[in-house]
């Protein structure tokens, strides 16, 4: 067991999966959430550790402290690769195989010996952040668990880089990828603009023009040609704008505007537009297209309903398409209903749809609209008498996303998923019916410690502690989930188990109505909206503008 340091410049996905895995190994662990070398002072002051990790650390590390201690930087590239913009330049170049590093600190930055590597192949048609959160997380741990093995050895040395194989030959040092870089031509194929915009999401965007003004681009989808001038906004379909290009069109999900050009935070395209001053009512709307977030299958005896939100942002109007999509579904005569996110995806679900909120016009009007919107879903799923009900976590999910699918019959999760199930750090109370759901699945005493904790949960605890029922395998998970619910679609248990379930809803809310829990929750959130008992407005703005506070977190070894 190693006593290990974590700095980083977030607590971000990467950050609490690695915290997460280090403590189920056995490792004692301590995050430091660092911006320069005074922080990383004081977070070694101290000296309470064997080895510091940095899992995602963007500022320099002072020698007076690598020289000191055993200091590991993971490198999102694969040996020989160095610079800060190594997915970037990746995804750019369309890279059948890429990397994760291990290095020793030193002067020069990525330079340092090889404490560990992996390899894998390069997904096609994700953008940098579902990479990031995908392969690049996967590979990040094993490293991560492996530099922590390798500091309690004895006899184990680093290898020197110019020593390494290099998987990937032509890795080299690559500079910083700026705006000159990542920019296209209108007249370019849909295909390669699409890949430039993927490489720069979902930070820094690409800074493009656009209907006169100068926007950063994010959520792009290829589509086919259009008859329009490459540049064109030629159709709008839910929150996101279909664009001409020289080969092909694209959809464009999410903007933001350059700064002094309009709000200054990422939201969603028409809003975005509409915020600089663009009469989107003379994009003509269309009702469908390439741009898809929720679709309905069906197998036999199971519905499946998937939804793919952006950064896991559930806005009012995609809680209510939600809703509506879980409604058909039940009204089908199908025995098992699923709903779930893509593995795709790096998130299932993060809740109400801050950007959304920030860029209405009345954001409180607005956030009070989302959350009722949010809890139409969770009532269409807990309610949900003609079927069995399953919901999957397929990537992580935090604060009302994590409470959502709680009222399922059945909660699955994928492994390597991270949970965060409070809502106190952006300063609300918390609706999703969670009073009702929550306790019933982990106890009352645990449901505080959750919510009042703000720390990070790893599925395998889940499951242990009742939140999740069924935990999946990391990979062939979808296999692994259909035969989940054909288990559950068997005859004899699927009579079962709906009887038991209406038995149970009925005696539960004869002696509480469920909608006394929701109205309590929502006058609790009404105080948080409206009155801004707990800063919510600064709160959910800093979250927007990036600007978290540094804190040292400790985390339970």
């Amino acid at each position: 067991m190693r006593r290990v340091l974590l700095m980083v410049s977030a607590f971000n996905g990467l950050s609490q999966r690695a915290a997460l895995a280090l403590q189920a190994a056995g490792h004692s662990v301590r995050t430091a959430v660092v911006a320069d070398g005074a922080d990383m002072a004081h977070a070694v002051a101290p000296r309470d550790f064997d080895v510091i990790i940095c899992p995602f650390l963007k500022a320099k590390i002072p020698a007076e402290i690598y020289r000191r201690w055993p200091t590991v930087i993971v490198h999102p590239g694969p040996v020989g690769d160095r610079g800060p913009s190594s997915l970037d330049w990746a995804i750019t170049d369309d890279e059948p195989v890429w990397g994760v590093t291990a290095l020793a600190a030193v002067e020069d930055m990525d330079a340092g010996p090889i404490w560990a590597s992996r390899t894998f192949p390069m997904p096609q048609r994700l953008r940098k952040s579902a990479v990031y959160n995908g392969p690049v997380a996967d590979a990040a741990v094993d490293c991560v668990l492996e530099v922590a093995a390798k500091a309690a050895s004895q006899v184990f040395a680093p290898l020197p880089p110019e020593l390494a194989p290099r998987p990937v030959a032509h890795a080299r040092l690559r500079p910083t990828m700026g705006q000159q870089d990542r920019g296209f031509s209108w007249d370019a194929d849909a295909h390669a603009i699409v890949r430039r915009i993927r490489a720069a999401d979902g930070f820094p965007g690409v800074l493009a023009d656009l209907a006169g003004r100068r926007l950063y681009l994010y959520d792009a989808h290829p589509d086919s040609a259009v008859a329009a001038a490459p540049g064109t906004i030629v159709a709008r379909h839910h929150h996101a704008v279909r664009i001409a290009c020289g080969t092909g069109s694209i959809w464009i999900g999410y903007l933001r505007a350059k700064a002094g050009d309009g709000p200054a935070c990422k939201g969603p395209a028409v809003e975005v537009l509409a915020a600089t001053g663009i009469d989107v009512s003379a994009i003509p709307a269309v009702p469908d297209g390439a741009y898809r977030e929720i679709s309905y299958e069906r197998s036999g005896h199971v519905a499946t309903v998937t939804f793919d939100f952006y950064n896991g942002a559930m806005s009012t109007a995609q809680c209510r398409r939600l809703a509506d999509m879980l409604r058909h579904a039940a009204q089908q005569d199908t025995r098992v209903l699923v709903l779930r996110g893509s593995v795709a995806g790096p998130y299932f679900s993060n809740g109400i749809h801050l950007g959304a909120i920030e860029l209405a016009d009345n954001p409180a009007a607005e956030a009070w609209a989302n959350i009722k919107a949010i809890n139409e879903v969770c009532r269409e799923l807990l309610l949900c008498d003609t079927q069995l009900t399953v919901a999957a976590f397929t990537g992580n999910a935090g604060a009302g996303g994590v409470m959502l699918p709680l009222g399922a019959d059945v909660v699955a999760a994928r492994s390597g998923v991270v949970l965060n199930p409070h809502y106190a750090t952006m300063g609300l109370y918390g609706s999703e019916l969670h009073t009702f759901t929550l306790p019933r699945r982990v106890g009352a005493a645990t449901a505080r410690r959750l919510t009042a904790d703000c720390l990070p949960i790893g599925a395998a605890e889940a499951r242990d502690i009742g939140l999740v029922d069924r935990l999946g395998p990391r990979e062939n998970f979808d296999a692994w989930l259909d035969d989940l619910t054909a288990e559950y679609s068997d005859d004899r248990r699927w009579t079962a188990l709906l009887d038991a379930k209406r038995a149970r809803l009925a005696a539960a809310f004869a002696e509480k109505p469920l909608d006394a829990y929701e109205l309590a929750e929502l006058g609790e959130m009404a105080t948080d909206i409206f009155d801004d008992r707990r800063d919510f407005a600064a709160k959910r703005r800093d979250f927007m503008d990036k600007h978290g506070s540094k804190k040292v977190l400790t985390a339970q070894s």
